[in-house]
């Protein structure tokens, strides 16, 4: 801050400068043979602190001064020392009431800076109060909604036991009506306590008689499981009788089944006996029969080739070849009997099928 004071006060400096006069704007700036070039900060900062008045007195000094040329120097010079002398008085002055100012400044900087740390200390304070205040608050909210919440409860326990208060009201009132409706019962009890003179007061006798009583159930229960019992052992009965029954049934189809299959099978055992036996003659007939053909071919062949005489290379069990031989023989006859050629003919057929 001090560095743009001391600006400030330049500027001013500067600008009354250029109101004063020339002579006095040199002994002011320090001119040559001046001595009080050394002063010239604290000339500036004197005429920067005269009021407007005091340098317009200074103007006409200045002139009076200057008007009579008759001046000798050496009275120029007094003139000018005691003028420079009056300047360092009053700079000197003004030093002094600058450092009490500045001393003042500092003190107030002093001050300001100990209400600074005062002000924030208090606005530290502060803070932590408005915290504790708002934690305050929150507290009180919570604590007014954990009262709202428990007075809501116990209204509503409140609204349950006076519910449940009128149930039991309720009750009793039923249970005193059904109580006078059980008088009547009560009286008889104690009639048939009195009658008895078994028992010495009517809770012992009900008990004795619930006694009975659970016995009988116990019986009853007992009696109906047998009956359970004997019911489901009949259904047994009678549904293991109808399974045999069917399943007899059953086993009679079966073998009626079965001795349809024995007859059918006898009577298959008949026919194909029969038929075998058939067969058997059959072959017998067609045996005797193949015998016969094989004689008679073989007797046909010898016949024809003795008649043809053809040699006979076949053999005797052959009676295929020997059939063919007398088959081509009956062709070769047939075909002389048809076209009546010479003998000679005949016997280059006769060796022809020789030949063959």
């Amino acid at each position: 801050m001090e560095p743009e004071l001391e600006e400030r006060l330049r500027e001013a400096l500067r600008d009354r400068l250029r109101l004063l006069p020339p002579g006095e704007r040199a002994r002011h700036s320090g001119g040559p043979g001046s001595p009080a070039r050394g002063t010239v900060a604290d000339s500036l900062a004197r005429l920067s602190l005269r009021s407007p008045a005091e340098l317009q007195a200074a103007r006409g000094r200045t002139g009076t001064a200057r008007g009579p040329a008759t001046l000798p120097p050496s009275t120029r010079v007094l003139l000018k020392r005691r003028e420079v002398a009056e300047a360092e008085r009053e700079l000197q002055n003004q030093r002094q009431e600058f450092q009490q100012r500045m001393q003042r400044l500092a003190q107030r900087r002093q001050q300001l800076a100990r209400r600074r740390e005062q002000h924030r200390d208090a606005v530290l304070r502060f803070e932590s109060f408005l915290k504790a205040v708002a934690a305050r608050r929150e507290r009180e909210l919570r604590r007014a909604d954990e009262e709202r919440a428990r007075a809501a409860a116990e209204r509503a326990e409140s609204a349950r036991l006076r519910r449940e208060l009128e149930r039991l009201r309720r009750h009793r009132e039923r249970l005193a009506r059904r109580l006078r409706s059980l008088r009547p019962f009560g009286d008889y009890l104690r009639d048939v306590l009195a009658a008895m003179g078994q028992f010495q007061d009517v809770p012992a006798m009900l008990v004795h008689l619930g006694v009975l009583a659970e016995v009988r159930a116990a019986l009853a229960r007992e009696a109906e499981a047998g009956q359970e019992q004997l019911a489901q052992g009949r259904a047994q009965l009678q549904r293991y009788r109808q399974e045999s029954s069917t399943q007899l049934l059953g086993t009679r189809n079966e073998l009626a089944r079965l001795h349809t299959r024995l007859e059918a099978a006898r009577r298959d055992v008949l026919q194909w006996e029969s038929c075998w036996t058939h067969i058997q003659s059959t072959a017998t007939q067609k045996t005797l029969l193949l015998g016969q053909i094989k004689l008679a071919v073989l007797n046909l062949f010898q016949q024809t080739t003795a008649q043809l005489r053809i040699p006979t290379d076949r053999a005797q069990e052959d009676t295929k070849a020997q059939l063919d031989m007398v088959l081509h023989c009956m062709k070769a006859l047939s075909d002389i009997c048809a076209t009546g050629t010479h003998p000679q003919h005949h016997r280059s057929v006769r060796l022809l099928q020789g030949h063959k």
